[in-house]
């Protein structure tokens, strides 16, 4: 029989029912099947050891099937409910969901970034969670475990303020710690600018940092592909794309200003009847490049 469970009341509308069930597997159908593949991926292997370790956190989503009152339709859950019935469980606490929209499940995921994970691991073992207990819950080795718990050493904690919520690759912070504190905030501000943490763009940018910038500037740098000469160059368009990176820095809110005193001068302009036919009749051209500073929507994109 299902058993219960009560939240605590609120005003607030909310998209499922205020009671979990326990449900036996059998009530549950699944809107998909599972393939062999998907059993194999690290994903899958990765929940399903931490079900093992753990139990399940987050509990799948339901909604009521029209093929029968004590029969559900699984929403979101099905490699959390493949991994039980693994495990040889026979039920499981559901949540009950209002519609059966399951696209509204799970579309919105807000993935851990690495320091994140980092953090989550160190509060985890400073509260006495045995390292191999994590590694088995993650489906890692304990060594995993361990560098990701020592992943700040060395990294400059504005670093870590400019990374904290980026997806960025756990490989990039070894590469990192191998700069000085200046050229590491340097390397970060350049990865937020292009939208780029991954392990190869650190790398080309340690290929791209001059010697006296580096924790130990007298041991050679060694980038996978690159020959010293390269590295060199490098270096110097590195150098100069900076040195422009920051003119255009200095000037960029100078340039917004003048830019909006601009469009507002012209937009008042064109509100002038006379002043359009004017320009109609003797400047066609320099009517439509007005025209499309007045009409412009924002003077800067999103940076």
């Amino acid at each position: 029989m299902s058993q219960k469970r009560r939240f605590p009341k609120s005003d607030i509308k909310i998209g499922f029912s205020q009671e979990t069930l326990t449900l036996d597997m059998a009530q549950i159908i699944p809107l998909k099947l599972l393939t062999s593949h998907t059993k194999a991926t690290d994903k899958y292997r990765q929940i399903l050891a931490s079900i093992k370790e753990v139990g399940v956190i987050e509990p799948p989503v339901v909604t009521h099937s029209t093929q029968g009152r004590n029969r559900y339709m699984l929403l979101d859950g099905h490699m959390r409910l493949e991994a039980l019935r693994e495990l040889g469980e026979t039920e499981v606490i559901c949540i009950v969901a209002e519609d059966d929209e399951s696209f509204t499940y799970n579309k919105h995921v807000n993935r851990l970034s690495a320091i994140q994970e980092h953090k989550m691991i160190l509060l985890a073992v400073e509260r006495g969670v045995p390292e191999e207990k994590i590694a088995k819950a993650l489906n890692l080795d304990v060594s995993s475990i361990v560098r990701r718990r020592n992943l700040l050493e060395g990294i400059a904690p504005e670093v870590a303020e400019l990374l904290k919520d980026k997806l960025a690759s756990v490989g990039i912070f070894p590469v990192l710690r191998k700069m000085k504190p200046v050229r590491q905030v340097e390397a970060a501000m350049l990865m937020c600018d292009a939208g780029n943490y991954s392990l190869s763009y650190a790398r080309a940018l340690l290929a791209a940092t001059p010697k006296e910038q580096l924790i130990n500037p007298e041991n050679p740098k060694s980038v996978k592909g690159l020959t010293d000469e390269q590295m060199s160059r490098m270096e110097t368009e590195m150098a100069s794309l900076q040195r422009e990176y920051r003119l255009i820095e200095e000037n960029y809110g100078t340039d917004v200003l003048n830019l909006t005193l601009a469009k507002g001068y012209i937009t008042s302009l064109l509100s002038n009847a006379r002043i359009v036919r004017y320009l109609a009749q003797n400047h066609s051209q320099m009517l439509g490049e007005f025209q499309k500073v007045a009409e412009m929507k924002a003077l800067v994109t999103e940076r």
